[in-house]
């Protein structure tokens, strides 16, 4: 009755329970989906003789994994958003200046609350630079919290939905596992041809 898998999965599944309907199990009441972006055409195979709920997870490990949900029946075309916030968790779209953006205008998307990470271990200049000091602390009563920048350029939508937009960088993510180019380049670049 419950299926948690990535996007990736979830194509390789329904390519499955495409070509042999009969050996497939019966449709699961949820499909938590995270890891790497959700494209709504991926659903309609659950969607079109079950009552299955589709819940796009949206997480990065430095935060709670799924600190931002989206619950959704209907198929759309496209990507699908990746909510809200999940109890104990705040979200920002900010600009460069760590200003808020307005709804409808990409940011850069930051998390606060209660399941940021620390930082990473004995590496304390990446730490400085992806949590930073939250501005906007005091008016949750938490003077001194940080915020994690998590590189994803977002904008939320007029009724305060989040939609994912891409990278402000160059890592991408496979299969829900993060990929630096850059250091692919480099090893790449040491070799002698």
């Amino acid at each position: 009755s419950f299926v948690k898998l990535t996007p990736a999965h979830l194509e390789v599944l329904n390519t499955l329970r495409a070509a042999d309907p009969d050996a497939s199990p019966q449709l699961a009441r949820y499909l938590v989906l995270g890891g790497e972006q959700l494209l709504g055409t991926s659903l309609e195979p659950w969607f079109q003789s079950s009552d299955t709920i589709a819940v796009n997870e949206y997480g990065p490990t430095e935060t709670v994994v799924g600190c931002c949900i989206y619950e959704t029946r209907i198929a759309n075309a496209g990507p699908v958003p990746i909510g809200g916030p999940i109890r104990g968790t705040r979200l920002y779209v900010l600009d460069r200046d760590l200003q808020p953006a307005p709804p409808g205008v990409p940011g850069e998307l930051y998390i606060g609350g209660a399941g940021l990470a620390r930082g990473y271990l004995d590496r304390p200049g990446v730490s400085a630079a992806a949590f930073v000091p939250d501005p906007y602390a005091a008016e949750f009563g938490e003077p001194g919290a940080r915020l994690y920048r998590t590189g994803d350029r977002v904008r939320y939508l007029a009724d305060g939905t989040l939609v994912f937009l891409g990278r402000i960088d160059r890592q991408i993510k496979l299969h829900g596992f993060r990929i630096e180019l850059g250091e692919i380049e480099g090893v790449l670049g040491e070799h002698s041809a």
